[in-house]
Formats: structure tokens, sequence, C-alpha cells
């Protein structure tokens, strides 16, 4: 009888304390609930919103670091202009009557990697050599370009602006460059550009969905298509008119160039790694172009499944090669199978060889071990240089 007593009154005790609790914090705001909760819970949703909110600031301050550096692509085309004075009902329209005039188009995206008026973009943006480009930044100020220098081993072109500051005025703001060997997937990213061409300054979250794709880039406004080697993947929302413009970490730094999308897909883009960008740079700075190994090659890697079905060893299996290239100098044929490059093992389906051509230099003489017709042949071969594309002036 004596614990039902004691029971009773505990029972009671904690009924009054609640309702004290409850008024005080109805009437005082006196959060005397919040004290009694289990601190894990707490903990939890002060943990979800400390998290919200960081993301949030992190978000709003990398786009106002980096969004001034952001700029716009846009080509101008001549069109064919009617005289509707000439034939007002259009069926005997007489040639001559016309006139060409220049119709500018917003076609992707770039930034600032240089104070004096060095733009990175897409090599697909920047694919009509017959075009004449302006990058328009984030106050609108318009700026013709004066070259283009374009990588003939990577969707990457830099463009060469007149960038001189104006009296009293800062002039252009470069970018911070990150590292994109240490990605993660699961990695917060955010994506700056023109999406679809018309709407700039577009901004996009998302993570680092997979890393070490192979793809193809195309330019929807010009129909060219290029094989890309270790992109990264995201689900960042990148869209026509993207290519070309920043993926970023929540530190404000670049990490890629988003370059394509998956077709038919949702939430599936690709970005070029910045590591190859800055390869790039660090030769265009030297030497004023682009000097990038060249093999000579397409090719598709086989993987175990198919190697085991078809008896044939893992590698890369070549479907092409470039006419004079230093592929065909070195003797490898179309249906060939290799299985290492400069000592490194292409069957162990970690091996890019994308990546591991991208690291050489030009001149390299690297060996190689082909599979074909069932023999194993060793090849020696020697890169050259891809050799720039055409470097339009205006």
């Amino acid at each position: 009888m004596k614990r039902f007593f004691i029971g009773l009154a505990t029972g009671v005790f904690l009924i009054v304390v609640l309702i004290s609790g409850a008024t005080m914090d109805r009437l005082w705001g006196i959060p005397i609930l919040d004290r009694l909760l289990p601190i894990s819970q707490v903990t939890r949703e002060e943990q979800l919103k400390q998290r919200i909110l960081t993301e949030e600031s992190a978000v709003i301050e990398t786009v106002a670091k980096v969004s001034p550096s952001v700029v716009t692509v846009s080509v101008s085309r001549e069109r064919r202009i009617i005289d509707p004075f000439s034939d007002p009902f259009g069926f005997f329209q007489k040639p001559q009557n016309d006139r060409l005039e220049p119709a500018q188009q917003d076609i992707g995206t770039g930034f600032v990697i240089d104070k004096d008026g060095l733009i990175v973009t897409n090599k697909h943006v920047v694919s009509d050599t017959e075009g004449k480009y302006r990058v328009i930044a984030k106050d609108n100020k318009e700026y013709d370009v004066l070259k283009i220098y374009r990588d003939p081993a990577n969707d990457i072109a830099i463009l060469k602006i007149d960038a001189s500051p104006p009296a009293g005025g800062a002039g252009l703001q470069p970018v911070e460059m990150g590292d994109s060997d240490n990605l993660k997937v699961g990695q917060f990213v955010i994506a700056i550009g023109t999406a679809l061409g018309e709407f700039r300054d577009t901004v996009t979250t998302g993570v680092i969905s997979g890393l070490g794709r192979g793809i193809q880039a195309g330019d929807v406004f010009g129909g060219n298509v290029e094989e890309l080697d270790n992109v990264i993947q995201t689900d960042a929302a990148i869209n026509p008119g993207n290519s070309g413009g920043p993926l970023l970490n929540s530190a404000g730094q670049v990490i890629g160039v988003n370059a394509a999308i998956a077709g038919g897909a949702e939430n599936i883009g690709f970005a070029i790694p910045i590591n190859v960008v800055k390869s790039s740079l660090e030769t265009f700075n030297t030497t004023g172009k682009f000097s990038r190994a060249f093999f000579g090659i397409r090719y598709q890697m086989i993987p175990q499944e198919s190697a085991l079905l078809n008896n044939v060893p893992q590698g890369a299996y070549v479907f092409d090669v470039v006419a004079g290239s230093a592929a065909e100098k070195a003797g490898v044929k179309q249906g060939d199978i290799i299985t290492q490059f400069d000592g490194q093992d292409l069957g162990d389906g970690k091996a890019n060889l994308g990546v591991i051509i991208g690291k050489q230099k030009v001149g390299n003489r690297v060996s190689l071990k082909v599979w074909r017709e069932g023999k194993f042949f060793d090849l020696s071969v020697t890169l050259e240089e891809a050799g720039e594309y055409n470097i339009f002036k205006k």
C-alpha cells in the first residue's frame, strides 16, 4: 500500500510539472519542457537546423563569391532578312531584295581564370570557326573575343578578350581552382551557368553522383560530339547552355567544367575535372598554346565478363585508328586489344587509358602490349603533339 501511494504521488507530481511547464512556456515563453526533453532529441533537431543553415549559407556565399567570375558566351551569325515590300504575299520573292543581318545568341558559359582576360569554356561551345564570339559579364558588360585556343585532346577552349580594367576599376575577377583528384561520391557541389542559352546566372545544387565516367559530349546548337574519359557525374541540374560553366565545391573552388548532360535522362550531368584543365593551362601559360600528347585511337574498355565470353584478354579494344597518328605509325590496328600502356596494366578494370595518356608529354616514348588474333605483340610509340585547332582572330 505504501508503494502504491508513493507511485501515485510521483505520477501526480510529474503531471503537475508538465502542466506547469506548458503553462509557463505558453504565457511567458520559458522553455521548461525543452529542458526536460531527452538531450539526444534536442541535439538531433539542432544538428538538422544547423546543417540546413550551413548548407544554405555555403551556397549563398559561394554564389556571391564566384558569380562575378562567370560569363555568358554568345555568338553572332548572319541571317537572311526578307524584304516584305518586294512581294507582299511572299510568292515571288527576289533574293536581291534580301539582306543579311547579324543575329546574336547566347550559347554557353565560361569563367575567368586570369585578370588579363583569359576565360575557360568548352571547345564544343566555340566550335563554329565562322562565328564571331562575345562574352557577357555579370554586370552585362560585353567583350569581343580576340582569340580562341582550342585544346585538341579535351573539350576545353580558352577565350582571350581585351579586359583592360576601367579607370579606377578592379577589372575581371579570376576564380579559385580546387583539386579534383580528391573528390568523393556524395560530395556537395554547385553549378552556375546560362541555362538553355536564355537564363543567365542560373544556380543549381547537388552532389557528385559518380567519378571516372566515360561519355560523349556534344553541342546541341552545333551538333558536334566528342568522347571524354574520367569525367565527374553530378545530379546538379546542368542544361544546354550550362556548358563551359564552373562546377564548384562548398568552399567556392572550381572542381570541374560542366560539359554535357545525358540525353533522355534527368539529373545526370557531367563535368571535366579541373585538374585536367590545370594540366593544360601549365603548358598554355608556358608556350601560349595547347601542347598535348596524342596517341590517336578510339577505344572501348573490355569488361571481365565480355573478355571471358569471347576468350580475349581485358584491355582497350581499338575500334578506330586516326590516320597519320602516333598509334598508326607504331603499328596499332583496328581490332587490337591494348593490355598494357607504358607498363600499366589495362586489364584490371581500374586503369583508365585516357587518364594515363593525359599524364604523358609530347615526345615521350612508351611501350605497348597488344593482343591481335590470338597473339601478343610488343610495340613502341612516340607520342606526338595533337596540333592546335584553328585559332580564330576577330
